[in-house]
């Protein structure tokens, strides 16, 4: 493989030689795999062979000694660039440049490595209810996003319980209420507060299930200020702005390609970025020109038309823009390492074409595309049923609220008699 990158032989040969030239050379290869770029490989190949001249030099006689090399030679090679001795930005920046190539190859060549790098968050509470996320799955079957929900809202929770120096036995009531006021007090809306709220009650009944606390102090957990049901409003916007939006990916590009793609998905069918996330090649039926959406939030599945402006989008992207790999899934990242494009990517990607095209709305993301469909239907006169039907709604309660934005039928119920109107 080194050959590929190379062209002098003696280059390679160098490279080889080196006393864990294997181990770069493997590196080099998954790099290659994961769709990594000639140019980056043959930065970081010299990089590496360099770290492990240094490490032997500094006494490391196994590959498993490099590890505790990696500071010295990174404070060594930022001290080599004159703008980083003299600035702190800039020496920041040269020793992520250097640390993360080494760091990452020692991740893949030494069995439990970790780099100083971004870690996988642990469960809040892993120590004192280390069975709760597992119950959440296996007992109430919660999906990932909601489990995600719960991990978010109990991090405060034990961060908070860190900072009063209160063990999670010895919660009472004036530290729950103390927690929720504080949360209250930092200026999240009360709909998160209410979560939190929901989130603290699942929890405390199973820690005194657990015998981890010596009482059921669930409902002792105050609610915020009522929250008034279909108080909010969709926050959809015009037709013309989805014009806008899409006029502004520059589809010459293969993330131009993708992001095109997804959008399409995201305002044709009201598509919740999870589930563009999870499409594969299997759900899309060239033949008979349908679209699958299996495992919806409703605990269904749905089948739609293939409507012909997202199928000429899809294999625009599939043909010029997908990178070459057996996993099934649609959509990739555009940028090595080669993984399929997670749910918070395509919200936030949704979000930027949104703030590219200057379209000002509440909490730019998916979900606006996703509101603009939903508000596109009801002014089509189609029934909320029909509309919670088609994009998925879990609870009629969820597409009541479109009710509010129906201004053809609150004319009416404005001008007569609107029984009817309501009835439908």
């Amino acid at each position: 493989m080194l050959e590929t990158y190379f062209v002098k032989p003696s280059t390679v040969d160098r490279i080889r030689a080196s006393w864990f030239g294997s181990e770069v050379e493997r590196y080099a290869d998954w790099l290659a795999e994961e769709g990594y770029s000639a140019r980056c490989i043959l930065s970081r190949v010299p990089l590496l062979v360099a770290f492990g001249e240094f490490a032997r030099r500094k006494g490391a006689a196994d590959v498993a000694d490099l590890g505790s090399h990696v500071e010295a030679f990174v404070a060594d090679r930022v001290s080599r660039f004159g703008r980083a001795r003299d600035n702190a930005e800039a020496a920041k920046l040269a020793s992520k440049e250097i640390r993360g190539p080494v760091e990452q190859m020692l991740e893949l060549v030494i069995p439990g490595f970790e780099g100083t790098g971004r870690r996988r968050r642990e469960n809040p509470f892993l120590v004192e209810a280390p069975g709760f996320f597992e119950y959440l799955v296996s007992e109430r079957g919660l999906r990932l996003a909601s489990v995600e929900q719960y991990r978010f809202h109990l991090d405060r929770f034990q961060a908070y319980l860190t900072r009063v120096r209160v063990q999670l036995p010895q919660v009472s009531t004036p530290v729950l209420t103390a927690f929720i006021a504080e949360r209250s007090a930092a200026g999240l809306a009360r709909t998160t507060v209410r979560d939190c709220c929901g989130v603290l009650r699942v929890f405390l009944r199973y820690a005194h299930r657990e015998g981890v606390v010596g009482s059921d102090l669930s409902n002792t957990v105050e609610w915020p200020q009522i929250i008034y049901k279909l108080s909010s409003i969709p926050r959809s916007i015009s037709w013309e702005e989805v014009g806008k939006v899409l006029a502004g990916v520059d589809r010459r590009t293969p993330c131009g390609r993708r992001d095109y793609a997804i959008l399409l998905l995201l305002v044709t069918y009201g598509l919740r970025a999870r589930e563009v996330a999870a499409l594969t090649l299997d759900d899309i039926d060239w033949k008979h020109e349908r679209l699958a959406v299996p495992e919806r939030k409703a605990g269904h599945s749905t089948a739609f038309p293939l409507s012909r402006s997202v199928g000429e989008a899809l294999l625009d992207y599939l043909q010029h823009g997908r990178p070459p790999t057996t996993d099934r899934h649609v959509f990739f990242r555009a940028v090595a390492p080669l993984r399929p494009i997670r749910q918070a990517a395509i919200s936030a990607s949704a979000g930027r074409y949104l703030a590219r095209a200057g379209v000002k709305v509440p909490r730019r993301g998916s979900h606006t595309l996703r509101h603009t469909l939903v508000q596109r239907l009801v002014d089509s006169n189609f029934s909320l049923k029909t509309i919670g039907d088609f994009v998925g709604h879990r609870s009629p309660a969820s597409t009541q609220i479109y009710s509010k934005v129906a201004v053809e039928s609150l004319r009416q119920v404005a001008l007569g008699d609107g029984e009817q109107v309501l009835d439908d």
